[in-house]
């Protein structure tokens, strides 16, 4: 019988590594995450989180409001800081304005939800 090579033995491979990357900082990018909830019934909720601190967010929410005619108001949160909410499902409409002012790059951005 020949010996058993431990060089020979695949690697393990954790499916929780990136993720555990991302939240101890180690080559974590700033992504925007942009989610749906739902309320009650056939209404829904946008969310928008992980904007730079540097950006006005009631300018952005005074532009979004009146490009996509939905009222939305500045949530302060106390882990995620500033959030952004929306009346409806918001979310190709709010990820296109966000790239195409410039605000965010689409690589940075994560859309969540059903």
């Amino acid at each position: 019988m020949s010996e058993f090579d431990t060089n020979d033995i695949p690697s393990t491979f954790d499916p929780f590594a990136e993720a555990n990357a991302e939240d101890s900082g180690i080559g974590a990018k700033d992504y925007v995450h942009i989610r749906v909830q739902q309320r009650n019934g056939r209404k829904s909720l946008t969310t928008v989180q992980g904007l730079k601190k540097e950006f006005s967010y009631s300018k952005i929410l005074k532009d979004l409001k009146k490009e996509f005619c939905c009222n939305g108001t500045v949530v302060q949160d106390p882990e995620l800081g500033q959030v952004i909410q929306l009346q409806g499902d918001q979310r190709k409409n709010v990820s296109t304005f966000l790239v195409q002012a410039g605000i965010v790059k689409k690589d940075n951005i994560k859309i969540h939800g059903f």
